[in-house]
């Protein structure tokens, strides 16, 4: 089986012996360069942090406002936003790659295929499927080494976390991406996974939705004993804390910010690496269990809209 896998792998982002390089990406799009991508466009925060993990940061031209990590983003040309992008200054960058993802404008994203732009899309549905992006992203900008050291290490971290997890009491985790109205993550959420890998349990995993909307009322039913706010303005802790029936343990002063879309959690810009989220939700879930004083909100990254 493994041996199987790997020739998958190896055949969805590989070099070709012409020189070309190809890959699959995760919408099941070819895509094709004739030599390695030298200027990369970012559509989106997560797939920034996606290109520097694959060696590529240096290579970015431009992003998309929120992409706040690393700091060298923030001094790139921002050519939009989650709501539209701005297709004439994309090309003046004369981009020979983008990376979107499914929340883009199509028509937008679109017309700049149709002005012959290789257009990647990073939209993984399973937390290896973030490893298996940043090997393809590697092979594209012709950083294959660095990308394979960087999946190596992301592929580690969750074989730790998932092993430290074993026997353990889950904890309930409840994850809120915003506030007012409420709006949680269902369990075929990659933030529910990697709840699950960390040793927690989404008190929400049985609804079928990317991204629910609840009540107070149901989040109290739901007893959850640890709360994650993917942003620091989405979740007042105090309020919602004092609606929960005691005795209950609830960890309630963890303001914690998405390292990407797709992106478990981080405790800091300067941990919103792929080893940093698991290590911040992996602590979260094994704090539960002692009420923490309300922590200062971390001044962390822009939240695009959820899945």
């Amino acid at each position: 089986m493994r041996g199987v896998l790997a020739f998958a792998l190896a055949a969805a982002a590989a070099p070709l012996a012409h020189g070309e390089l190809r890959v699959v990406d995760d919408a099941g799009a070819q895509i094709t360069l004739v030599a390695p991508a030298r200027r990369i466009v970012s559509l989106a925060p997560h797939a920034t942090e996606l290109l520097v993990a694959a060696g590529a940061g240096g290579l970015v031209v431009g992003v998309v406002d929120g992409s706040n990590h690393p700091a060298q983003a923030r001094a790139l040309p921002v050519i939009g936003d989650a709501r539209a992008i701005d297709v004439e200054r994309i090309v003046a960058l004369h981009p020979d790659l983008v990376v979107t993802w499914p929340y883009t404008s199509p028509a937008q994203v679109g017309k700049l295929a149709a002005r012959g732009i290789a257009v990647f899309t990073t939209d993984p549905r399973t937390i290896d499927g973030i490893a298996a992006d940043i090997e393809r992203l590697g092979t594209l900008a012709g950083t294959a080494p660095v990308a394979a050291q960087s999946a190596r290490r992301f592929r580690d971290t969750l074989a730790h976390a998932t092993a430290a997890a074993v026997g353990r009491s889950r904890i309930r985790v409840f994850y809120q991406i915003w506030a007012e109205p409420i709006y949680t993550i269902g369990g075929r959420h990659l933030i529910s996974q990697a709840i699950v890998a960390c040793g927690g349990e989404n008190v929400f995993a049985s609804l079928v939705l990317p991204a629910p909307q609840v009540s107070v009322e149901a989040v109290i039913a739901a007893r959850p004993e640890a709360i994650v706010a993917s942003t620091t303005s989405s979740l007042d802790a105090d309020a919602l804390a004092a609606l929960v029936t005691r005795p209950s343990r609830f960890v309630n002063a963890h303001f914690l910010n998405p390292a990407y879309l797709i992106p478990l959690v981080e405790v800091s810009p300067a941990k919103a690496t792929a080893e940093g989220t698991f290590a911040a939700l992996k602590a979260l879930i094994e704090s539960a269990g002692k009420v923490v004083v309300r922590c200062a909100p971390s001044p962390g990254l822009s939240t695009p809209s959820m899945v």
